[in-house]
């Protein structure tokens, strides 16, 4: 069988993947995992898809801010399938539908009661400033305010969809019954709710080595040697 994956932009950007790889770059590390999926493409036959324009969308704009060169713009655009996601066909089954929203529920009630606590925080550490006469309340305030910011966001984002982007890397994968790539642990709670196969973006490219290396393809210049075999052939047509 045909083996198909959905990447989420983590599958190329995520820290950890670079850390695990050795990876010095945002570059290198987009450089090194679009050459194995090439590879993978052109040996194994395993396609790899990227939902377009939401996740394209924003792996580009990564890879613009740190600055890779256009060789990296080319291998994204050759070696990815971007296809939009068939958002009015993909079924989605209501009980998993009504889990997600009792989720978000669930994440709300969380979020205000974490919202109530900052605020008697604040309250109490103004009135203590007021009192003393001593510190600086806009300070103390902006100090509770950023770990409000951190801990809400961790609140509200683990382990749900909290973008379009990731909706569309569901839908695509099963569309398309293909495995997902990703290290956004949303993605990966709700792939196995909806019975999709996932795999961690830090594996992602040692299992592409693993199949390789069944065949004996370790490095690069395979893809060098079949384009040069490819453009002799054609040559041959002319």
């Amino acid at each position: 069988m045909r083996q198909r994956f959905v990447l989420d932009t983590t599958a190329i950007t995520d820290a950890g993947l670079r850390i695990k790889e050795g990876y010095e770059s945002l570059c290198q590390s987009a450089h090194e995992i679009l050459d194995l999926i090439a590879l993978a493409r052109l040996k194994l036959d395993i396609s790899c898809y990227i939902p377009y324009p939401s996740v394209y969308g924003e792996l580009l704009s990564f890879l613009k801010r740190h600055h890779c060169d256009e060789s990296v713009f080319v291998k994204l655009d050759t070696w990815l399938v971007k296809k939009t996601p068939n958002r009015y066909e993909v079924k989605i089954p209501a009980a998993i539908f009504y889990e997600y929203i009792m989720v978000v529920r669930q994440k709300m009630n969380k979020g205000r009661r974490l919202a109530e606590e900052f605020i008697w925080e604040s309250s109490a550490v103004t009135s203590r400033i007021l009192n003393e006469g001593e510190g600086d309340v806009e300070k103390e305030v902006g100090n509770l305010v950023s770990r409000f910011r951190d801990k809400y966001r961790l609140a509200m984002r683990q382990g749900i969809l909290d973008s379009a982007p990731d909706l569309d890397v569901l839908l695509l994968a099963k569309e398309l019954e293909a495995g997902v790539v990703s290290s956004d642990a949303g993605i990966r709670r709700w792939s196995e709710k909806l019975g999709l196969r996932f795999v961690e973006a830090a594996k992602f490219p040692r299992m592409l080595r693993e199949y390789l290396a069944l065949l004996g393809i370790s490095s690069r210049s395979e893809i060098s040697e079949y384009e040069e075999e490819k453009e002799e052939e054609e040559e041959k047509y002319k």
